[in-house]
């Protein structure tokens, strides 16, 4: 391999992404000239790159970050080089993977599996992207791009050239390896045939023995599937198929097998499915294992060359012609960029767990909360409420509802596990559930329940998919986001299609959306859902008495149908829990020789209860402090009395020396934006915002794990499910303990001195200043990646210091300044964090758009203060940059009033576009509803054709849809696309409301769109949406038979003066 100078980036036209060194270092190898490195890379760049020559064409060989794996590394991976190579026009992805043998398919070690679309398929599956239904095979729900034509060509010519010259890639692949140095062909030389074992599907390495394979496994030929011998065991075999790809490591030979059989998948892999949607390209992968629980490396060197030996000759193939005329990839996605953001913002379909439409709101986060509570659960708790005659009434009654109310800590959440664990048995296909989660804000509406209970739905199979696609279209297809009411709308109509549902609601009085309208309060949809005899819902609900909540239920329900927890009746298993606490756990091992003492102590506790499991836990921590009997007594003769007296006994045990500690992980928890994990937590305290270094990770504690000491009782750590099979792999959270902790935090009941530390605006100043603190020590220019991995709390600070900082930054002046330092003195810090998370573009971060000023992201979080400090140093008001343009579009979108005003003020341009969109302020603040910010200035601006009246409209956003009619906008203006008038679009939306507003304002009834020639009636029967008569003007029934718009099916299924579409 010779060397050469250097050339420009925009030499390069063919790209090639490895995952691994091994794979890389055999790219590099088959270069037939080596080039010098890129004298320029984009700044946020984080590849390692080898340019060189193969054949006549020039190829930028890149590298993924080490230790980073998986889809999205990949897909990162080929956005930093297309930004820096941004001629490139054909893609490669080469490496390793594992192989999927079958009877038709003898795939084995050193083989080569090269992605070629068959059956529809494009050559590469994402399978954790679809779903498996019970009996059923394999369904895919993410579909990706087919690799270039020019690349497919090239593939079938090679093919026949191999079936031609049968030696020529094992030849080739020799003459590589025989090029090296003797050390490196060790290395790389083709292991024996020996060492090729394939073991039977339901033979498992044995756990914890990471020693050779022959060595734990053996070569018995009871445990091994018998092949028969190649004619040439020396000479790869090219495959052409399906290679499966997704972000976790495959190592189920049965889960292997079952893909293979479902799909003809020949290779399993991690990265390529995060290319073919963003880097059209071929996949060439070595079989190096054979996707199993026998992993092992010793194929790796020799599959990651003959893959590379394969992809240099198959590029050898391509006219440099045929690659030039290829569009640039870079191009490419730029033209269909829009489109892209609609595919991608498809992910708010629920069941693939997307981030956008889902918010999190994924079933198995519920999953997890329902497996903490049966792990703390004791046998036999919770049976007693299964066997009550209001239970098993409620199980047969049709439209079946109960209440179960109970104090704090008395045990409803274990209760519900209960409860939903039976429904599992007898009515798994009907059963939804969730847990309003006073750990997690986004947790905790009637938005996220319904999104919930729609993502279970959704699961149950293919009868659910017809309405959620439905409302998908009615949102722009995915760019906008589904209101509460359509959300409600659709839940209903979907478990129309279901013979019985089962719901259980966890703790109601956790929800901060209990009152209002029943298409945004929870007490009333509750009342809304169990009206209709359409359905069969039988819905059970857990909570405290809390007035709202006993007022609201006993409006509708009987009073059969609310069940109180009382003390007694749980008495049982609280003496089971306090038994076991004190009998089985480590904590209070020390009285295991005098039974007597276990005794009194049991006996204390389940007298002293009242019903309160909570209350017990916390006081069985407390004891398990005390080292003798003498101090035991003392314990037991003071024990508080309620939940508040503990806890504000609990705070005042604080060794002084942990205070300060302390009382920052309780502000974290209680006010974070999310849970937060060990790592996160520990971070944070080891911030010093008074000192001169910010952040020093010395300060870090040795064991994250004993983060929970500083206030023990307080607080809890759970481990979240699913992520590994292994215990100490698993990210641990730190939460408070129960709901009662936070409630007592926030309030006013405790000593004065600790109230004002856990008020909202001293709590979330103290959150805020501690992220910025956190992100101005990475005032350097460190790879994101290297960020993420080395500074756990980074993320968050990054996605979460402005919504803190908006809380509290008007009245703390130390907040204040360290924003300042933040905007104005630290600009790497300023970049790190705006590349960590991007809070105008938080899904599609990827997108290459102009950096913002401060100014932009400081209106954008509605930071007053902090905009007039930079007004006032001279920033620049009108400058461009991010998602929405400039500063007063950002405000605006988020209906920031007081920024707005103040950018107005500083001469900020009402009329500027943003670069992306072409939007003007009001168009944003019309279309997000926000009446203050659209109350600037009321003119008929145009976006995508709609006018801002139209956008609220069609969005539902009725005092917006006032503000402008007020102000003069004119209420026929149709749009550019579909020639349709707001009243039209309201129509067609279904939004009653709105519709009524514009009628009784003159609205034309009559007017029709230039695209279907339909009126709005027409669209809001052909809808099916139901508006009742007080929606139109008295002339409604006259003006529907008089129109000749009005379409034949719906005026001769007309029984009455109005449509069965209205009521």
């Amino acid at each position: 391999m010779s060397t050469e100078c250097s050339r420009s980036n925009a030499d390069y036209t063919v790209g090639w992404i490895c995952a691994i060194s091994t794979e890389y270092l055999a790219a590099q190898l088959c270069l037939d000239e080596e080039h010098e490195p890129p004298e320029y890379v984009t700044p946020h760049d984080n590849n390692d790159y080898t340019l060189g020559r193969v054949g006549k064409h020039n190829v930028v060989i890149a590298v993924l970050p080490d230790g980073e794996y998986g889809t999205w590394s990949a897909a990162s991976a080929a956005r930093d080089m297309l930004h820096s190579f941004p001629n490139v026009r054909i893609g490669l992805m080469v490496g390793i993977g594992g192989g999927a043998p079958t009877s038709s398919n003898d795939v084995r070690l050193g083989d080569i599996v090269i992605s070629t679309p068959r059956d529809g398929e494009a050559g590469v599956l994402q399978y954790d992207f679809g779903k498996t239904i019970q009996d059923q095979a394999f369904r895919q729900t993410a579909f990706l791009n087919r690799p270039p034509t020019v690349l497919l060509t090239a593939v079938n010519g090679l093919k026949t050239e191999y079936q031609r010259k049968r030696r020529q890639l094992e030849e080739a692949i020799n003459l590589i390896i025989r090029e090296q140095e003797e050390d490196l062909q060790e290395e790389l030389c083709r292991p024996p045939a020996s060492s090729d074992r394939l073991y039977l599907s339901d033979f498992v390495h044995p756990r914890g023995k990471e020693n050779d394979c022959m060595e734990a496994c053996g070569v018995h030929l009871s445990n091994l599937v018998t092949r028969l011998e190649r004619r040439r065991p020396q000479s790869p075999v090219v495959h052409y198929g399906l290679i499966a790809s997704a972000n976790q490591l495959m190592k189920n030979a049965l889960v292997r097998d079952k893909l293979a059989a479902e799909q003809d998948v020949l290779c399993f892999e991690m990265e390529a499915a995060g290319l073919m949607n963003h880097f059209p390209c071929l996949v060439v992968r070595g079989i190096c294992d054979y996707s199993d629980s026998h992993k092992n490396k010793e194929w790796q060197s020799y599959a990651a060359v003959a893959a590379a030996v394969c992809a240099k000759e198959l590029l050898c193939r391509i006219a440099p012609n045929k690659v030039e005329a290829e569009k640039k990839i870079g191009d490419v996605l730029s033209a269909v960029l829009f489109k892209t953001r609609k595919i991608l913002s498809k992910t708010w379909d629920l069941s693939r767990g997307a981030k956008r439409w889902n918010a999190g709101c994924r079933r198995q986060i519920h999953r997890r909360i329902y497996n903490n509570a049966m792990r703390q659960r004791q046998e036999g708790s919770g049976l007693w409420f299964l066997q009550t005659d209001a239970f098993v009434e409620w199980k047969q009654r049709r439209n079946s509802f109960l209440w179960l109310h109970g104090i704090p800590g008395c045990g409803k959440t274990i209760l519900s596990s209960t409860i939903i664990e039976d429904l599992e048995r007898t009515s798994p296909q009907g059963l939804l559930y969730f847990y309003f989660d006073f750990n997690n804000t986004g947790k905790q509406t009637l938005d996220s329940m319904v999104r919930s209970l729609i993502s279970q739905l959704y699961s149950k199979g293919e009868d659910m998919w017809k309405e959620l696609d439905s409302l998908y279209s009615s949102c722009q297809d995915g760019c906008r986001q589904p209101s509460c009411e359509s959300l409600c709308k659709t839940f209903l109509r979907m478990i129309e299609g279901i013979k019985e549902v089962w719901i259980v609601l966890d703790a109601l009085d956790e929800c901060c959306t209990r009152q209002g309208l029943s298409t945004e309060g929870l007490l009333l949809w509750i009342r809304d859902l169990l009206t209709s005899e359409q359905r069969n819902v039988h819905l059970l609900v857990t909570s405290r008495p809390e007035q709202d909540i006993t007022s609201a239920v006993s409006g509708f329900a009987d009073k059969e149908d609310i069940v109180p927890i009382k003390s007694d009746v749980i008495t049982d298993d609280i003496r089971a829990y306090v038994h076991t606490r004190v009998r089985e756990h480590e904590g209070l091992r020390r009285w295991r020789s005098q039974p007597d003492v276990q005794d009194e102590i049991e006996s204390r506790l389940v007298d002293q209860a009242d019903g309160m499991f909570r209350w017990v836990a916390c006081q069985l921590d407390a004891l398990e402090k005390c080292l003798d009997y003498r101090t035991l007594q003392i314990a037991l003769n003071s024990l508080p009395k309620t939940l508040d007296k503990t806890y504000r006994r609990i705070l005042h045990g604080i060794p002084s020396e942990y205070k300060q500690n302390a009382v920052r992980i309780l502000q974290f928890l209680t006010y974070s934006e999310r849970p937060l994990r060990i790592e996160e937590v520990v971070d944070a305290i080891a911030v010093d915002t008074e000192g001169e270094q910010y952040f020093n990770p010395k300060h870090r504690m040795p064991d994250p794990r004993e983060v929970a000491c500083y206030c023990s009782s307080l607080v809890v750590t759970v481990s979240k499910q699913g992520h590994s099979d292994n215990d100490d792999d698993k990210p641990v959270e730190l939460q408070l303990a129960h709901f009662s902790v936070k409630e007592y935090l926030t309030s006013s009941r405790h000593d004065k001195d600790s109230g004002q530390i856990f008020r909202d605006e001293v709590a979330e100043a103290s959150i805020a200043t501690v992220c910025i603190a956190y992100l101005l020590h990475l005032d350097q220019d460190i790879p994101i990646h290297q960020i993420r991995k080395a500074f756990p709390l980074a993320q968050y600070s990054a996605m979460y210091w402005m919504s803190h900082a908006a809380v509290a930054e008007r009245k703390n002046t130390k907040l204040q300044r360290f924003i300042e330092k933040f905007f104005c003195h630290h600009r790497s810090s300023y970049r790190n964090c705006y590349s960590l998370y991007r809070p105008d573009d938080p899904y599609f971060g990827e997108v290459d758009l102009k950096e913002p000023p401060a100014l932009y992201y400081a209106s954008f979080g509605g930071l007053t203060n902090v905009v007039q400090y930079l007004l006032s140093r001279g920033a620049n008001v009108k400058a461009q940059g991010g998602r929405y343009g400039t500063a007063l579009n950002a405000a605006s979108y988020r209906g920031h009033e007081a920024v707005v005003m103040l950018l107005l003020d500083g001469d900020a341009d009402f009329e500027a576009m943003d670069g992306l969109y072409d939007r003007t302020p009001l168009s944003w603040a019309a279309a997000n509803g926000h009446e203050a910010a659209a109350d600037i200035e009321a003119r008929d601006y145009v976006w995508y054709g709609l006018t801002p009246l139209s956008w609220a409209a069609k969005n539902e956003c009725e005092a917006v849809v006032k503000l402008l009619l007020d102000r003069g906008a004119d209420i026929e203006a149709k749009d550019g696309v579909y020639n349709r008038t707001p009243l039209l679009w309201a129509a067609e939306k279904g939004h009653e409301a709105v519709a009524k507003l514009l009628l009784d304002r003159g609205a034309n009834i009559k007017a029709k769109d230039g695209v279907y020639d339909r009126t709005p009636l027409s669209w809001a029967a052909a809808n099916g949406h139901e508006v009742s008569p007080s929606c139109c003007n008295p002339n409604l029934d006259s003006l529907m038979q008089e129109s000749t718009l009005l379409p034949t099916w719906m005026a001769k299924s007309r029984p009455g003066p109005c449509h069965p579409g209205f009521k």
